[in-house]
């Protein structure tokens, strides 16, 4: 033995128990494709004797070479599974960095979010309009200002629930938050959500550290899930488009659509990379075309004949 600390086995286990249930609270991962992470993410810890969480880049990069056997579309699926969960550890503040740059990328690209329509906004927006209109029950009002703080700031699920009952304040236009790596931003926070979160805060006692707690704590990632699906269903929206992160991609696509600055969205979404808002917030080819064929410089010149 040369002395030195062996991994605890355990402690990765239990970090991937974690971000399979955000996968499948935040994300409405499938249960197939939560099957299929796990066994990616334990094979690979097996691999590392028990350190995935806290291996580096040299230890992915081993992983890259173990890797070197398998079909390429593997390697991919693999790789995307790595990186997922090294971005999880990062926002979930375990990790101050990314290593997952050192993993082999193979041929698979990454999948565009899902993001809701126009349409399917106003849908669900008029639902809870019919809710939160005069005698409307706390539990609607809650329901209004967690939406109206995940359309309408682009909170993500963990800093939405776990926002202290002091952290918006009439008048304060934004929201100061600790995301990955330690890093503040400013979240905007619009005066429809405002009106929201001050019309449920007169329901959470003054003594009260959560802006929307639960039990001992505050709301979970978990109901808070849930409770979207269920709005979502009674707006016509399917179970599978609709969650926490799809309002929050929402709220970026929807904003660039209107003309919004591509680093602004970087600085309100808390991307520590702008090449991780510029696929987070996906504007279709057929609107970049589009865009090219009306504002460019030359799209009012004739064609000049040969």
């Amino acid at each position: 033995m040369d002395g030195r600390k062996l991994p605890d086995v355990s402690e990765d286990l239990l970090l991937i128990d974690r971000f399979l249930e955000a996968m499948a609270a935040e994300a409405g991962a499938a249960r197939n494709t939560l099957l299929a992470y796990r066994t990616d993410l334990e094979g690979a810890s097996a691999l590392l004797e028990g350190a995935l969480a806290q291996a580096d880049r040299a230890a992915l990069a081993k992983l890259g070479e173990a890797w070197a056997s398998l079909a390429r579309s593997t390697v991919a699926r693999k790789g995307a599974a790595l990186r997922r969960f090294f971005g999880f550890l990062a926002e979930e503040g375990l990790r101050a960095d990314d290593p997952s740059a050192a993993l082999p990328k193979g041929t698979v690209r990454r999948p565009l979010p899902r993001i809701l329509g126009h349409g399917e906004v106003d849908r669900l927006f008029g639902v809870l309009t019919a809710r939160t209109g005069e005698g409307a029950s706390p539990a609607d009002l809650r329901l209004a200002a967690l939406v109206e703080l995940l359309y309408g700031s682009g909170l993500r699920a963990t800093e939405l629930v776990s926002l202290p009952r002091a952290a918006i304040r009439p008048g304060q236009p934004f929201l100061i938050l600790k995301g990955k790596g330690g890093r503040e931003r400013l979240a905007p926070i619009s005066d429809r959500a405002l009106a929201a979160v001050e019309a449920w805060r007169a329901y959470v006692p003054s003594g009260q550290p959560w802006l929307f707690p639960s039990g001992k704590s505050h709301l979970s990632r978990v109901r808070l899930y849930q409770m979207i699906r269920a709005l979502g269903a009674e707006a016509g929206i399917p179970p599978d488009r609709i969650s926490p992160h799809v309002l929050r991609h929402a709220f970026a696509t929807h904003l660039l659509e209107g003309g919004a600055d591509l680093r602004a969205l970087q600085t309100m979404l808390g991307h520590a990379d702008i090449a991780t808002t510029q696929i987070y917030t996906h504007v279709d080819s057929r609107k970049l075309i589009d865009l090219v064929n009306e504002r460019h410089p030359l799209a009012e010149r004739p064609i000049g004949k040969a």
